[in-house]
């Protein structure tokens, strides 16, 4: 048995993984990454109902994070691919990282002078390539991730990795709509468009990490038939191969774990609006306060992850991100109060926090590194699509029924994910 004095100590050698010098480069390339996401999804959704989009098309607007779920499909060309001139200059992470970049502030400064009243159309396509840009520059992120640190450390990277982008979400959450509500909305996306100037600058700093010699070995496969066997079939053939027969499992699982918080996350803007919050009361208690919790949230799981292993914390969980969601249920019926938001924003983000970084270090620790790219691609990919093809029907659910309804049918999509988590905790460690 362990005494108090040991344990304070195990806990406090857990918590010095974040002094590598790795996790800050991390921090700002999460910022990088987080930053685009609600800017097409919350924020996005937000301007559409105060522009009075219908609420059936709102929740159509889902399908721009699609992008995302289906990322795999050119992750080959990012994990294998270099790019002429920037190449040789930064490395192959690094240059895909910028390409992008580049992509997303572009489409920010194409939102920015649309008017979604009129230009609904333009706007979902100027969002298309904001979602297409910061998709490509997660797949380069997560592979400089994976390839930078060894595997004891990657629940602190990810962790890292959570705070950084959760302050991305905090700028594109809170900032774009105190923007919004005290200029107007062309301001916000510009100002939007400017931070990604972090990323950029993050990425002239940083250093590319080594290559695996198993990747570069790949990287020397001679002729087009041999570089799709090897870029494309590869990945997928790999895990078959490793994993065996529970391969079905985990993907089935990968694929559950993120839908119950998904089918809500559309709907949370135009609910907030719906109860009666002003823009500042949302941006000051679910992005503010909100991104606050989310990040104690992902260091809990980081030091989790470093203390007890990944499985433990896996179903831990599943379990949080289905029960979290009552909270929504119950201030549907309460009313707009504030502390009921901060209580509901708190139970939320917490466990998105806290998941968030677990989630990362499993699909972190099922990569192989011949494969970096590529398969995070697939993993990543497969645990947004579930959610973001039937979170597209959120706003037609709501339209059918009402919001306390909406939220028990939520909260109740996150039951697969907590027994398969279950399942596949009993069966093996990631590898």
């Amino acid at each position: 048995m362990t005494t108090d004095g040991e344990g304070r100590n195990g806990w406090l050698s857990a918590a010095q993984v974040y002094l590598h010098p790795r996790v800050a480069a991390m921090l700002f390339l999460g910022f990088s990454a987080g930053l685009p996401f609600l800017l097409v999804a919350g924020t996005l959704t937000a301007w559409l109902k105060l522009a009075d989009v219908s609420i059936t098309d709102i929740g159509l607007f889902a399908l721009i994070g699609v992008a995302y779920s289906v990322k795999f499909l050119w992750a080959p060309l990012v994990d294998r691919l270099p790019l002429p001139i920037l190449n040789r200059v930064l490395g192959r992470r690094r240059s895909w990282m910028l390409l992008a970049q580049v992509a997303v502030i572009a489409g920010l400064v194409g939102l920015a002078g649309t008017d979604p009243a009129a230009q609904l159309f333009t706007v979902a396509v100027y969002a298309l390539v904001v979602a297409f840009g910061s998709a490509t520059q997660d797949i380069a992120i997560d592979a400089y991730r994976i390839e930078a640190v060894e595997l004891s450390r990657q629940g602190a990277m990810a962790a890292a990795y959570q705070t950084g982008y959760r302050i991305g979400i905090l700028a594109a959450g809170a900032g774009a709509l105190v923007i919004a509500e005290w200029l107007d909305w062309e301001a916000a996306y510009r100002v939007m468009a400017a931070l990604m100037g972090i990323g950029l600058v993050t990425v002239l700093l940083i250093e590319e990490p080594e290559r695996p010699a198993a990747a570069a070995d790949h990287d020397r496969a001679p002729g087009i038939a041999q570089w799709f066997a090897t870029a494309v079939v590869g990945p997928f053939v790999d895990f078959f191969e490793r994993n065996g027969k529970i391969a079905l499992l985990l993907l089935a699982f990968i694929g559950c774990y993120r839908i119950s918080d998904m089918v809500l996350g559309v709907m949370a803007n135009p609910f907030y609006i719906d109860l009666g919050f002003t823009l500042t009361e949302i941006a000051a208690v679910t992005k503010v306060f909100g991104v606050l919790v989310t990040l104690f949230g992902a260091a809990v799981g980081g030091v989790a992850v470093a203390r007890y292993g990944l499985n433990g914390p896996l179903v831990f969980g599943a379990v949080l991100l289905a029960v979290t969601n009552l909270f929504f249920a119950g201030m549907a019926l309460y009313g707009p109060e504030l502390w009921f938001l901060v209580l509901t924003i708190s139970a939320d983000n917490l466990a998105a926090g806290f998941t968030g970084t677990v989630f990362i270090a499993y699909l972190s620790g099922l990569t192989n590194v011949a494969y970096t790219a590529t398969q995070y691609a697939l993993f990543s990919s497969l645990m947004t699509l579930p959610g973001k093809l039937i979170s597209a029907g959120s706003g037609w659910v709501v339209a059918q029924v009402d919001w306390f309804s909406f939220f028990i049918y939520a909260s109740g999509m996150g039951l697969p994910a907590v027994f398969l988590a279950i399942a596949v905790t009993r069966r093996r460690a990631p590898a």
